[in-house]
């Protein structure tokens, strides 16, 4: 009799583990099986344009220098590089820390900020923006966040469903749209987002769509291993 109620009381416990963690079971054993996780895939709105500048050092970059890596490009300004077009500050705590504390899975994320005059027209010495960078910036990297001296107009002179990036207006600082826009290329050079930078929000999405493209690489890599 008493092997009978001890028996009936482990049947209960069973049960009820069942009820309680059966769904759960259920959902990681279908996830586990074949099952593909599902995100937002980015578009990819073909190859950038052809590009040139030089480090705070003198080096040369190309397009070339930057194959297999994702990249963020912004402008900077000289005579105003905490919150003119760009938001300087939300861009290195969000997305430059963000990098920089991750390197071991984030090393091919750079930063490249072409240096302007604020009327859209290149800075050739780059070494007081460097100064202020270095100031202001904690664990500032310069290999990772690059500043950059060159006609960024050729890099932005971008076409998408009619609009050019290159408009001008009073409303835009500088009175050239394209410096208030962060550009997002994938590891092959190919535009995968534009969106403004001027505001937190607009920094805080740039973040998450840079994650999403890690995703589909982190996809690609597992596939490949399969």
């Amino acid at each position: 009799m008493a092997e009978q109620k001890a028996s009936a009381g482990r049947y209960k416990v069973i049960l009820m583990l069942l009820l309680v963690f059966g769904p759960a079971f259920l959902l990681v054993f279908i996830s586990t099986r074949g099952c593909e996780h599902k995100f937002k895939v980015l578009d990819d709105m073909g190859e950038m344009p052809a590009y040139t500048f030089e480090g705070v050092n003198g080096k040369t970059y190309t397009a070339k220098d930057f194959k297999g890596k994702m990249v963020l490009f912004t402008t900077i300004q000289l005579t105003c590089p905490d919150s003119c077009a760009v938001s300087f500050w939300h861009l290195d705590q969000m997305i430059f820390q963000h990098i920089r504390k991750n390197q071991k899975k984030l090393n091919h994320a750079k930063i490249v900020s072409f240096v302007t005059d604020g009327q859209g027209n290149p800075v050739k010495d780059l070494h007081n923006m460097d100064a202020v960078i270095r100031d202001q910036v904690e664990g500032y990297d310069p290999s990772i966040w690059i500043l950059a001296s060159g006609d960024a107009r050729k890099l932005y002179d971008i076409t998408r469903n009619g609009e050019n990036l290159l408009k001008e207006g009073e409303t835009y600082y500088g009175g050239e749209a394209f410096q208030e826009l962060l550009l997002l290329a994938d590891k092959e050079n190919h535009l995968r987002m534009v969106l403004k930078g001027n505001a937190e929000g607009m920094i805080r999405r740039m973040k998450e769509h840079m994650a999403l493209l890690d995703k589909q690489y982190d996809k690609a890599a597992a596939k490949k291993k399969n």
